[in-house]
Order: C-alpha cells, then structure tokens, then sequence
C-alpha cells in the first residue's frame, strides 16, 4: 500500500481550485501513529492580483502587515485553510489516498521564508533578498544569499551586495553578482524583510 504523492497532488489541486487557491507544496513525513501531510496554499492569480489592488488603496493597505512586499504575500486567511483541510480531508477519507488510520493533516500559507521551485517562481519573486543553496560550487561556493536580479533563460541572477556576506561566503566573495543555472539549484528560499 505504497502512498501515491502524484494522486494526492492532484486532488489537493483538485480541491484548491475550487477554493480559488492553488497548492505551493506537498509534503508526507514521519512514519507509524506520526505521519503528517502538509499543504502550502495561496491564493490564485485573480485572488493575488485582487490582493495587489486592495493594497493599492488606503484603506486597504491598513490591513496588512506593515514592510512586507504585497506579491510575498499569499492572501490565504485562517478561513480558508480550514474550509480546505475539511473538504480536502473529507475526500482523502472517502477515496481512501492515505492508507492506514491515522494521520494528521496540516494546512497553512508557504509563510513569508517561502520555498521557490518553479522557474514561474523566481520570475514572480525577482527583486526579493533569496537564499540559495546549489548542487555543485558556484565560484568556489554552494551558499548564496542575495537579491534576485533577474531569471531569464533559466538562470537566476543574484546581487551579492544588498546583504552583508557571513562565514565561507564572506572570504570567497570575489564578485558582486553570481549567475546560478536553475538546474544547479538544490533549495531555495525567500529572505524575510522585515
């Protein structure tokens, strides 16, 4: 009774859609009575773009947190994760997806240290302070901290010198900039500015 992610991907997808949010990631840990299934929403294009607007005005940039970019943002409420953890819940149960009894399913935003695996993502996020660590040494280096400059032709573009350097990475820091192939990027993140 082997756990199919795929499937399950597919109807969280399923599921996120009619909610108008889409799925930014899925993960299963643990094992035995300690399985966890965690999803990352945010809200769709149009619920982004609405929250963009809602920004845009006065009244409506009261309501959000003060120095955080609006497009960082995912616009999903407490509300929302709990409407889609019990219709989501409910058709895990029904279609039987996660064997066994018991498990424990977690939904929240990505958060503002949010992971990037898209190129879609790194072309969304340009201008943010990233985190990346590569497959293999980039200049001497597999840690990069920095502000995306720009994602074009699957490479990203990182300004070194909008964050103050740390450990290795301050020694070695010979360029102000690093070009990273996507396919070289193992993980990535986005840097709280706050």
């Amino acid at each position: 009774m082997a756990l199919q992610l795929e499937t399950i991907r597919a109807t969280a997808d399923r599921v996120a859609a009619s909610h108008h949010m889409d799925v930014v990631d899925l993960e299963f840990t643990g094992g035995s009575k300690h399985r966890a299934l965690r999803i990352f929403l945010e809200k769709d294009a149009a619920g982004r773009a609405e929250l963009a607007a809602k920004a845009a005005t006065e009244e409506g940039a009261a309501d959000l947190p003060k120095g955080v970019p609006v497009e960082v943002l995912s616009g999903v409420t407490h509300e929302d994760c709990a409407e889609f953890a019990r219709d989501f819940g409910t058709v895990l149960d029904v279609e039987d997806l996660i064997p066994g009894a018991e498990y424990t399913l977690e939904v929240s935003s990505p958060g503002l240290e949010r992971k990037l695996f898209k190129p879609a993502d790194y072309e969304r996020f340009t201008g943010s302070l990233v985190k990346i660590q590569t497959f293999s040494a980039v200049d001497n280096n597999r840690h990069f901290t920095g502000r995306l400059v720009s994602f074009i032709h699957n490479e990203a573009t990182l300004d070194l010198s909008a964050v103050k350097q740390k450990g290795k990475a301050k020694k070695t820091l010979t360029t102000q900039t690093a070009t990273i192939a996507f396919s070289n990027i193992e993980k990535a993140n986005l840097v709280a500015e706050i």
